[in-house]
């Protein structure tokens, strides 16, 4: 089997009004983002999804067509995508960073091994070790009574755990996180988000403060690019340290385990180029004897689904202790695929067909594309 063509197309889907969210990064209301086929000799077609995000890994959608098209198709043609540690080779090596660009065709390739071998991915990547991944659904960082509503209109739909946005007034982020405590009540588990935020010298008062409303883990307090000041965060505070923007890459990973700078790292196949390079770092967790939790970029159908995939297959992955955050269609008017992920309340369970289990949806993707 050979590759034949691999096409990239670009959608524009925007979230639902009520449920758009805000971060320390910004407001996210709409998703630019890139749908990838990968086409074979065989009439098989692998599919992969960049939700590339300026503010996030520093690719736009007009780059990441441009690198796809100029770059890695050309190197990949021919290829058999059954060998797919070759041909993720051949793809990280036409060119650094861009790793959402990078995962949406690493996932194709899986897809379209999958495919050849009627097995689904997470079978490809060892079994599954969990037949469903707890959930949990997010609070963007709004006024707090916006967040309280947001808060109540998971609750009601019997979401299980919660994680709240911060990092961008100290006083408003205690008032929201209090908040949603009181209306989410003791039982469930709330974790917090300040997505770089809050600064070296502010993040152990916030902490303190906040501690007294039970926190499940403080994901990224601080800026990235220093682990010792996040060790010595991890040191003041007996809230779980979950690095995210701290860690895209194998050597972002192996310099926190190194430091000692985290309980948690957060994973998701778009931040870290693939299937290939998540497995990767979930490996340096382990041999640093800690765990990993799945995050998000707020994916459509296809990228979730790979996730979904990754969070059965991988022991480290500890969906069961710190929920993961497989629910972005649930944010966006459309998933782009032809049958809706099983995303919660409580629990998501991976699809059942070979490969990613997914078809695109050829009506959305004519109905959001968008031309560059």
């Amino acid at each position: 089997m050979k590759i034949t063509r691999v096409t990239a197309t670009p959608i524009h889907v925007p979230l639902i009004p009520e449920l758009t969210t805000k971060t320390a990064h910004g407001e996210h209301i709409t998703s630019p983002y890139v749908i990838v086929e990968v086409e074979t000799d065989t009439g098989l077609v692998g599919l992969g999804e960049a939700t590339v995000a300026p503010r996030w890994s520093g690719e736009t959608r007009t780059g990441c067509l441009a690198v796809i098209d100029d770059l890695i198709a050309p190197a990949i043609l021919g290829m058999d995508p059954r060998e797919i540690a070759a041909v993720w080779q051949r793809i990280d090596g036409v060119i650094r960073f861009n790793p959402f660009t990078k995962a949406a065709v690493e996932m194709a390739i899986w897809d379209l091994a999958g495919k050849a071998e009627n097995a689904p991915v997470y079978d490809l990547l060892g079994g599954k070790v969990r037949e469903q991944a707890p959930i949990k659904m997010v609070v963007g960082a709004f006024e707090v009574e916006k967040a309280v509503g947001l808060a109540s209109r998971f609750l009601d739909w019997g979401v299980r755990t919660l994680k709240v946005k911060v990092g961008l007034d100290p006083e408003t982020d205690i008032a929201r996180f209090q908040a949603v405590r009181e209306v989410a009540g003791a039982e469930v588990p709330i974790g917090l988000d300040a997505n770089c935020g809050w600064s070296a010298e502010t993040a152990p008062e916030m902490l303190e403060a906040l501690s007294e409303f039970d926190v499940l883990f403080a994901e990224q307090p601080i800026p990235a690019g220093d682990p010792q000041a996040l060790a010595a965060l991890r040191q003041q505070t007996d809230i779980p340290i979950m690095a995210d923007e701290s860690c895209f890459t194998v050597a972002d990973a192996i310099q926190l385990t190194r430091h000692d700078a985290a309980d948690i790292l957060a994973v998701y196949p778009g931040k870290h180029g693939g299937l290939t390079e998540t497995r990767r770092i979930t490996e340096v967790a382990r041999e640093a004897g800690i765990v990993c939790a799945m995050g998000s970029n707020l994916e459509l159908g296809i990228a979730t689904a790979a996730m979904l995939h990754l969070a059965m297959a991988d022991p480290t992955i500890d969906s069961e202790h710190y929920p993961a955050d497989l629910i972005g269609p649930l944010y966006h008017q459309a998933d782009l695929i032809t049958t809706p992920l099983d995303l919660g309340p409580e629990v998501a369970t991976a699809p059942e067909g070979p490969g990613l289990g997914v078809e695109l949806d050829r009506e959305q993707l004519a109905r959001y594309r968008e031309e560059t």
